[in-house]
């Protein structure tokens, strides 16, 4: 149809299907691969596999959307050889990172027992670093969010398996697999030791740059795994309430350490952990929405916050989107795109209002077809199409969307 994609572009339709990885943008890309595994060697080397391992597991989630087990069940035997060469590697034996990303491919193909056993291993053999591990907060922080994932609802999640792991992680002993039960005593020691760590980490000065890139990450972990706990123990406020305190705390620290340590710190890191702890936090409310009653408001609000702040944040656009999809009145949602894109260079925010308004076109396409077959409406939805397009034409005057092959590809398609 006059489009030949490399690598991945997948908000594209053709006909039925979905653009996704054609053959030779995929050639293109193992090449590259295989050339640069050459060449590196340590610690790049193994953030090369680290790399190569998400990409993989990237088409796996691309199969699993569009629904093709064959293609699936192909493309999941191979993602799992090259991770298991990966971890044949002496180098690799005891990279965290790669085990992590191993047992969520098994979980991904649906291997729900493997995936487990992968966990538990990896878990087992990391030691006893506890939430002073940045590597294990974030195995356990994973496995506990998959593990929640399969709950239909909050009632006995405090025997749960998540509460298990997120249990353990505290106790800095060695692992112990899930056996069926949480001792209550466990989880009230769990909640003071998260406690104490989350208020040292919030309190602590980091010393030198490296120190602070860790930090970040180890402090979002945390926060993530603790929210989680009081989510399961306590219910969905006291998990907000975390991230509530952790995100101010973080906002009123950041200029005075701005100041102290130099631009690095305030510009980089600060807002990188911020934007973190936001996306988990959305997750945890559209997730709790998902398998209970709960007011649409704290997330329109929380992800509207966001925005403002991160406007290049695809998630949080995502879920902003689906979350507009329930509502029937498209003018605040369009006021909202109008005053990001005018406050941002970002050219996700075009992307993003383009997409919402092509969604609704459809939806009123549907509504106004017949059952037989493509009869047309008599009365042609007009207005859509015309703001789409003034979308397009302002999208495409701004500096960055001159430049964006996508951007042009789809106001193309869309002509068409």
């Amino acid at each position: 149809s006059g489009f030949n994609s490399i690598g991945h572009m997948d908000t594209m339709l053709r006909g039925r299907h979905q653009i996704g990885h054609c053959k030779e943008g995929e050639e293109f890309i193992q090449n590259v691969f295989h050339v640069l595994f050459q060449i590196f060697k340590g610690k790049e080397k193994s953030n090369l596999s680290i790399c190569w391992l998400q990409y993989e597991i990237s088409k796996v989630v691309q199969c699993l959307g569009a629904k093709k087990k064959k293609k699936l069940k192909a493309q999941g035997r191979k993602s799992k050889k090259l991770a298991k060469n990966f971890l044949k590697a002496p180098d690799n034996r005891n990279d965290l990172s790669l085990w992590k990303l191993y047992a969520y491919l098994e979980w991904l193909l649906g291997n729900t027992d493997d995936s487990r056993k992968v966990f538990d291993t990896a878990l087992h053999t990391a030691g006893t670093g506890g939430l002073k591990s940045a590597h294990l907060c974030s195995l356990s922080l994973l496995y506990a969010q998959l593990e929640v994932e399969l709950l239909e609802s909050t009632e006995g999640a405090v025997m749960s398996r998540a509460v298990h792991i997120l249990t353990k992680l505290t106790e800095s002993g060695p692992y112990v697999p899930y056996s069926g039960q949480v001792s209550s005593v466990n989880v009230l020691k769990a909640r003071k030791t998260y406690e104490h760590a989350l208020q040292d980490y919030l309190s602590k000065t980091p010393v030198s740059d490296q120190d602070q890139v860790s930090d970040a990450d180890q402090l979002v972990n945390l926060v993530g795994c603790y929210a989680l706990f009081q989510y399961l123990t306590v219910g969905i406020d006291a998990a907000v309430l975390i991230y509530t305190q952790a995100s101010e705390k973080l906002e009123a620290s950041a200029p005075q350490k701005c100041e102290k340590t130099g631009d690095n710190f305030g510009s980089q890191n600060f807002p990188s952990v911020l934007e973190a702890v936001t996306l988990l936090h959305t997750n945890l409310l559209r997730f709790h929405m998902k398998i209970s009653v709960y007011p649409l408001n704290p997330l329109r609000e929380a992800l509207t916050e966001a925005l403002k702040r991160y406007p290049s944040n695809q998630s949080l656009w995502r879920s902003y989107i689906h979350i507009q999809r329930k509502s029937h009145s498209a003018s605040k949602a369009r006021r909202f795109f109008d005053n990001v894109t005018r406050s941002t260079n970002s050219l996700e925010p075009w992307l993003f209002a383009i997409q919402a308004e092509q969604m609704r076109k459809k939806l009123a396409e549907k509504v106004q077809r017949a059952d037989i077959g493509e009869v047309h409406c008599t009365i042609p939805e007009t207005g859509l199409t015309n703001r789409i397009v003034a979308l397009f034409e302002h999208a495409v005057q701004s500096e960055n969307g001159t430049h964006c092959p996508l951007l042009w590809r789809m106001y193309l398609s869309f002509m068409v």
